[in-house]
């Protein structure tokens, strides 16, 4: 009697949604923000570090807002906080260290207080996917530490802006 010498099957991770893919592989409307990875954004053996991705995303986002005329300092100035409260990461690929890459982002949707956006770390070339993100956004009141009943108006304005720009 002869064995199989077949190994058993590897079990198999569910499918995920829409962190297996973003929207819009074109990232038409996206704003972009292009780094190259440094000593410091990496692990031992230059892979870039997962947290070093969570900086990408928030510096983009930052910068972003300010592209639109949101200064970060501003929001903090008239009380307005924005943690995260929800984050979703997919990792396709690693990134290594030297390599030149864009973070792209773009606010989804606005529903109340809570702010949504989408993220897709690519090679500059837009050929390699590494990674793809969504996160929530809640405005705080930064007084009183509370969750805010609405935007401040000047900030609604300003990201209604990105919202028209998405929607083109």
């Amino acid at each position: 009697m002869k064995m199989s010498q077949e190994k058993p099957s590897q079990p198999k991770l569910p499918p995920t949604t829409a962190l297996d893919n973003p929207s819009s592989h074109e990232f038409g409307n996206w704003f972009e923000y292009p780094l190259r990875v440094q000593p410091h954004h990496t692990d031992y053996s230059g892979v870039v570090w997962h947290g070093s991705y969570l900086a990408w995303m928030e510096e983009a986002r930052i910068e972003c807002l300010r592209s639109i005329g949101i200064e970060f300092a501003d929001l903090v100035a008239i009380g307005c906080d924005l943690p995260v409260v929800e984050l979703s990461l997919r990792y396709h690929r690693s990134i290594q260290l030297g390599m030149a890459v864009v973070v792209k982002t773009r606010m989804a949707e606005v529903t109340g207080v809570r702010i949504n956006w989408d993220y897709a770390i690519v090679s500059t070339d837009g050929q390699e996917l590494y990674v793809t993100a969504k996160v929530t956004l809640v405005a705080l009141d930064r007084e009183r530490g509370k969750i805010m009943r609405q935007l401040p108006p000047s900030f609604k304005d300003a990201l209604a802006k990105i919202s028209a720009l998405n929607n083109d």
